[in-house]
């Protein structure tokens, strides 16, 4: 339900219809009138809060209009019992619920009729395609936000006008609210009629494709990040956005999906939606020569089938995971990873990609982990526990959270001395198994209780004055970003008004960023250094975790080789239990690492490490790692990432410019072998037959 006021709202709906039979049926005007007013309440908040519950009644048959006519309908009932049958109130109820939903038809019509017209071929951001056609402003939110429940709930004038009537024995208050909800509604219709036609709505898709391509035609794209996927996998390019705006060559974003545009993190670089193949395959890319592709799906089709650009996999992470050698990455001309051990899995896994086609680049996105100074002095340890999701297919090694999840935290908030812990489980954790949810539910319960438990200790002290001036001060930058995305962000736009506005302000860009790095300071000191706490949602971000942390849990995942960048001690979770050697030999990423079996035993070794550096015997194991893993150091990822751009780039311009001379050559002998009836052309230029003499 969502939370226990919904789950009440819920309960009294449901409890309301019986309550209104029975009403109808008793007769009583007030306590039909009691129950009606319970179902309407607890039906709009249900939907203002866009519970469960709502979403599941429409999948059997029990959605809002039904709700609605079944009121209706049991008005009438109690308008019979009444003995009102033969009264004009009675016949004017019929004919009104008859005309109010003779109106919905209509309603509903224009209303997706504008919504259809108003989706464009394409959605962008930061594209100036303002100046090259004209899209008008949207319809009034007011209109088309929740549409049908408003429409719906102008019944309730004609509702309560009824029931006075029935009570007060006189039928003239109760056509006056018939007159209402009747001339109400129609006024709603004819309210939307003018959206759907002339001037009212945006061009058509070939005028709308042809202003994109003029528009590529100018900004001459030379990189494209091009990316497909489901709305919950947002993250794998949002990773990527600033290394896009890093690059030195052009750059442009190419999403096949409009929940990954709305799921986008604010960004410079230009964005184009594409959500048609055709449309895509016959865009003007022209001048793109290096193509990046942050996941593996079928999409990629549609854009691999361009021969003059050159076509590179960058993956979202770096892990020992088998996506990570997918057979897949063959129809790529290169396969970029972060350091050397990436280069030796596709050779120990054999998929078919050829040593020569790997290129190690490092991991732009690991600029803003901090390397590892000790634990600050008069701060307790922190230890993140980072756990993978539970993946596609119920292998025992996909995570650590169903078997020895409650084991590593119940070992943690019990160290002594002790440690703070920070859980921050994968997003998806919990969308394919219930057993995951179930254990993720116990570990957050588990943080929660232990927090509890540690404010309670006279041991651990609190600066409440800090933490309340930090809690302001965290308020106050909140209150500034919102206002900033609300100046220039997508909210209350439709699609069509978010791409011809979409274009993005540097300087507020910039200052959300500074804004954004301010609050993650600033959110650190809003609670006890000491206190357990349990991290979703995007912010913080799982990097700013990592800065805080002294040490981290999780399982075979890019966070791993991620975190390595930071040198600091880490643990992963065997959670097959193949054994601490063979696991070491599976994956590269744990062989610096502590193994912890499910019982989470070895934890001992991991907090050691923590609490006296100079005795931890990973540490030498550690350095060697992160330069196998992630690369050197020097030159930066960035500048190695840039680096293989333009020589990829080059290699497409040079294969381009190879076609065309081949294709001249080509064209000018076959011409020249035209040009006199039956001469021919011999390999060595001369001719041959007519004119040798």
């Amino acid at each position: 339900m969502g939370s226990a006021a919904q789950l009440a709202a819920a309960v009294l709906m449901m409890a309301g219809f019986p309550a209104l039979m029975l009403a109808a049926l008793v007769p009583s005007v007030p306590a039909f009138a009691a129950a009606a007013a319970v179902t309407y309440l607890a039906d709009h908040y249900l939907h203002r809060k866009g519970s469960y519950l709502i979403n599941r009644l429409s999948k059997v048959r029990a959605g809002l209009s039904i709700r609605f006519l079944i009121r209706q309908l049991l008005l009438v009932l109690l308008l019979a019992r009444l003995s009102l049958a033969d009264n004009l109130i009675y016949y004017g109820a019929i004919a009104c619920f008859i005309a109010f939903y003779g109106l919905q038809a209509p309603h509903g019509a224009l209303v997706q009729l504008i919504r259809n017209r108003r989706r464009m071929p394409v959605a962008t951001r930061n594209v100036d395609l303002k100046s090259r056609i004209r899209i008008p402003d949207a319809p009034p939110r007011r209109l088309l936000h929740r549409s049908a429940e408003k429409m719906l709930h102008l019944d309730l004038f004609a509702v309560a006008g009824i029931l006075l009537a029935a009570q007060v024995k006189s039928a003239l208050v109760g056509f006056v609210g018939i007159g209402i909800t009747v001339a109400v509604a129609t006024l709603y219709v004819l309210a939307l009629m003018p959206y759907v036609r002339g001037r009212k709505i945006p061009p058509n898709a070939e005028k709308v494709l042809a202003a994109v391509d003029d528009w590529l035609g100018e900004y001459k794209p030379e990189t494209v990040l091009y990316f497909s996927g489901s709305k919950d996998s947002a993250y794998q390019v949002n990773m990527w956005l600033d290394t896009m705006e890093n690059l030195d060559s052009k750059p442009l974003i190419i999403l096949r999906e409009r929940a990954i545009l709305n799921n986008l993190a604010p960004t410079t670089v230009p964005v184009i939606c594409v959500p048609g193949g055709v449309h895509l395959m016959n865009m003007d890319l022209s001048t793109v020569r290096v193509a990046l592709y942050a996941a593996n799906v079928g999409k990629n089709i549609h854009m691999l089938r361009v021969p003059t650009i050159k076509h590179v996999f960058i993956g979202h992470g770096d892990s020992d995971k088998l996506a990570s050698v997918n057979p897949f990455s063959k129809v790529y001309d290169e396969v970029w990873t972060a350091g050397r051990a990436g280069r030796d899995r596709y050779a120990i896994a054999d998929v078919g990609v050829r040593d020569d086609d790997i290129v190690e680049v490092g991991r732009p996105q690991l600029a803003p982990i901090q390397t590892w100074q000790g634990v600050p002095e008069g701060r307790i340890p922190t230890v993140l526990y980072a756990p993978t999701w539970e993946g596609w297919d119920d292998n025992p090694g996909n995570t650590s959270i169903l078997l020895a999840g409650e084991n590593i935290v119940r070992k943690l908030v019990a160290a002594d001395p002790p440690v703070r812990v920070l859980y921050k489980p994968h997003p998806f954790t919990g969308t394919r198994s219930k057993d995951a949810k179930a254990a993720h539910q116990r570990i957050t319960a588990l943080v929660r209780k232990a927090a509890a438990e540690r404010a309670a200790d006279s041991r651990f002290v609190t600066d409440s004055a800090a933490q309340a001036q930090a809690r302001t001060e965290l308020a106050r930058i909140e209150a500034r970003i919102a206002q900033l995305a609300g100046n220039g962000g997508d909210k209350g736009r439709d699609e069509a008004e978010a791409t011809r506005d979409g274009q993005a302000d540097v300087a507020r860009h910039e200052e959300v960023a500074r804004l954004r790095a301010e609050w993650n300071e600033v959110y650190w000191r809003s609670f006890p250094t000491w206190e357990h706490r349990v991290i979703t949602g995007s912010e913080p971000r799982l990097y700013d975790c990592f800065n805080v942390s002294d040490a981290m849990v999780s399982d075979i995942s890019s966070v791993v080789s991620d975190f390595i960048a930071s040198g600091k001690p880490y643990a992963v979770t065997d959670s097959a239990e193949v054994g601490a050697e063979e696991f070491k030999r599976n994956n590269t990423a744990v062989r610096a690492a502590v193994i912890l079996s499910n019982s989470a035993d070895e934890l001992g070794e991991l907090l050691s490490a923590v609490r006296d550096p100079a005795a931890d015997p990973l540490a030498e194991d550690r350095k060697e790692l992160k330069q196998y893993l992630l690369g050197p150091d020097e030159p930066a990822s960035i500048d190695q990432f840039n680096t293989a751009v333009a020589n990829l780039a080059l290699k497409a311009e040079t294969r381009n410019v190879g076609q065309e001379s081949r294709i001249a050559a080509a064209t000018a002998e076959s011409e020249l072998a035209n040009a006199v009836p039956g001469q021919r052309v011999s390999s060595a230029g001369d001719t041959d037959g007519v004119g040798t003499g």
